[in-house]
């Protein structure tokens, strides 16, 4: 799809490369330059304790094939004017400098768009090109809220198992440069566009930053539950043994679970006739289901739901 788009990538760790990686599968060519002065992308030396001692970890690999690489000091004049060089041939360029960086390094956007009119720029910090500070996913994860909700009730706060705010952000830096891919095809017109973690972060609590305007009530930890949905994310062992987790997403679904479970019944009882009632009375709700899914195996249930 992309075979005649050129992007240049001055990114690291993996919100920026997801980016990058992104437009190689469809096609493109993707330059990735890498710091000479410091081994390259920092995550190439992120391995697990049973990787092998070569320069790439199965981290970098998750998000640079595909690319070409490059090694350069852009602090140096030949490596300014490779890049430069780079960037007058582009059409999109990825950066993820913090604030201030880019422009002493000459690779902002208002420094390289001079040879490049047309240059689409997407760049992503870690709170916006005002704020300075390097954006580490773990820490933004804490302060908009995420690890304070994931968790058990009464148990300590976690971070999520991948860098789930950096993975949201290039989601969102795709979407704003196919939005200027198109508007250059229609205008003629380069642009300049930006995501920060922070908020890519705010943006996706989405039902849970809304519950809280509604309700004024701060979310809470749940463990897997869904605050809106019952049962939704509850988890439960079959009489062999099997871990079975239920998504049910509307009363109809509720109905024919019960129909499954050979209690029929159960979707009538007012306490759970609508989603409502059933979030209001999930932990009789989830008692009763214990009951009824430790009666049936997985192989018998899992066909029919």
């Amino acid at each position: 799809m992309f075979q005649e788009i050129k992007v240049l990538e001055l990114a690291s760790v993996l919100a920026g490369p997801s980016v990058g990686q992104f437009f190689a599968e469809l096609g493109a060519s993707v330059i990735k330059v890498e710091n000479s002065t410091t081994g390259g992308d920092v995550t190439r030396s992120w391995k697990g304790a049973s990787e092998q001692s070569d320069d790439r970890s199965a981290y970098f690999c998750a998000v640079n094939w595909g690319k070409k690489s490059v090694a350069l000091d852009l602090t140096s004049a030949a490596g300014k004017k490779i890049v430069q060089q780079l960037a007058a041939k582009s059409d999109i360029v990825i950066a993820s400098y913090k604030a201030g960086d880019a422009e002493k390094l000459g690779v902002a956007y208002e420094q390289l768009k001079v040879n490049n009119p047309q240059l689409i720029y997407g760049q992503i910090t870690g709170y916006g090109s005002d704020d300075d500070r390097v954006g580490y996913d773990a820490v933004i994860q804490a302060e908009s809220g995420f690890m304070f909700m994931n968790g058990e009730p009464g148990g300590a706060s976690l971070k999520m198992p991948v860098a789930l705010i950096d993975i949201l952000a290039g989601h969102q830096l795709k979407e704003a440069l196919l939005i200027a891919l198109l508007k250059r095809e229609r205008s003629g017109v380069g642009s300049f566009v930006e995501v920060s973690l922070i908020q890519t972060a705010l943006a996706s609590l989405a039902n849970q930053a809304t519950n809280f305007l509604m309700s004024g009530k701060v979310p809470q930890k749940q463990g897997s539950l869904h605050p809106n949905i019952a049962p939704y994310g509850e988890v439960f062992v079959t009489k062999d043994g099997k871990t079975l987790l239920l998504a049910v997403g509307n009363d109809k679904q509720f109905k024919d679970l019960c129909q499954v479970l050979g209690t029929p019944e159960l979707a009538e009882d007012l306490l759970y006739r609508t989603n409502h009632d059933r979030v209001v009375n999930r932990l009789a709700l989830g008692n009763a289901l214990k009951v009824l899914i430790g009666k049936h195996t997985a192989d018998t249930l899992l066909p029919q739901l």
